[in-house]
């Protein structure tokens, strides 16, 4: 409810805002990539971590591009950001952000997650996903180096 002052009142958050969790959480991250671009990392894993895909999406930017093993997609709907998000069979923790111009190359622990699929022996293991954030959103997600390898049932 509005109250005197009119203007006062704070402007109710754009949807591409990240939580104050995860701009916490980015600002303890090792790495020297932008903090704010870290909070949009840190905000996606850990919605997916927890198992919501469609959550995980909308830090999607519409449109955006994914490769993986290889695959590109390219995410035109949030319905194709679900489903990328969905053939991740796991979830996991950020533990290093590193700048390079646009880029931003993101190292995660594996772990499992509520959701299809399961990351078997990937859990554990560390792999490398490089970003480009734009205005609050992903607008490229490229799996880099060698990472954990895919479960058997993911899908791009």
């Amino acid at each position: 409810m509005a109250g005197c002052g009119g203007d006062s009142d704070p402007a109710p958050a754009p949807a591409s805002d990240v939580s104050a969790e995860a701009s916490e959480e980015a600002a303890e991250v090792p790495g020297d990539a932008d903090h704010e671009d870290v909070a949009v990392i840190a905000a996606w894993v850990d919605t997916l971590r927890a198992g919501d895909v469609e959550g995980a999406a909308e830090l999607f930017a519409i449109p955006s591009t994914a490769v993986n093993g290889g695959l590109m997609l390219r995410i035109r709907s949030t319905e194709d950001a679900v489903a990328f998000n969905e053939s991740l069979p796991c979830g996991a923790e950020l533990i290093r952000a590193e700048g390079m111009g646009e880029t931003i190359t993101a190292t995660f622990r594996l772990t499992e997650r509520p959701g299809p699929g399961t990351c078997g022996d990937g859990a554990g293991q560390l792999a490398q996903t490089a970003f480009e954030i734009a205005d609050g959103k992903i607008v490229e997600w490229r799996r880099v180096g060698e990472g954990a390898p895919k479960a058997e049932n993911e899908v791009v």
